[in-house]
C-alpha cells in the first residue's frame, strides 16, 4: 500500500496545492458572499436569486468553479490528517490511514462532481 502511495504522491500534492488554493482564496470569498453578504442584505437585490445562481452554475466554467471548490478541500483535508495521523500513530500505520484517507477523497469528489453535473 505504501509503494502505491508514494507513486501517486505527485498526483496527491497536486491536488492538495490545489486544496490549499481554493481553500485559501476562492473559499473564504464565496462563503463571505454566499453565506454572510446575502442574509445580511450586504448584496444588491437579487444578486443570490435562483434563476442568476442557476444559470452561473449551469455554465461550464460555473461548474469548474464549484466542483473546484468542493473536491479540491476534500484532498487537502485528507493529507492534512494523513499527516497528523502518521505524526500520532507513526509511520507504520501510514500505508492503511493514507489509503483510507484518500478513498473517501475519491468518494468524495465523485459524488460532489456527480453533483455539480446535476446542476
Amino acid at each position: 500500500m505504501r509503494t502505491l502511495l508514494l507513486r501517486l504522491e505527485p498526483i496527491i500534492w497536486l491536488l492538495f496545492g490545489g486544496g490549499i488554493m481554493v481553500g485559501t482564496i476562492l473559499l473564504p470569498g464565496f462563503l463571505l458572499t454566499v453565506g454572510l453578504g446575502g442574509p445580511l442584505g450586504l448584496l444588491p437585490e437579487g444578486a443570490l436569486d435562483y434563476e442568476r445562481v442557476h444559470a452561473i452554475a449551469s455554465h461550464p466554467i460555473g461548474r469548474a468553479v464549484f466542483a473546484a471548490i468542493i473536491v479540491l478541500p476534500l484532498w487537502k483535508g485528507a493529507h492534512h490528517t494523513r499527516s497528523l495521523m502518521a505524526d500520532w500513530l507513526g509511520h507504520g500505520a501510514d500505508g492503511v490511514v493514507g489509503s483510507l484517507l484518500y478513498a473517501i477523497a475519491v468518494v468524495g469528489s465523485a459524488l460532489g462532481i456527480a453533483a455539480v453535473l446535476a446542476i
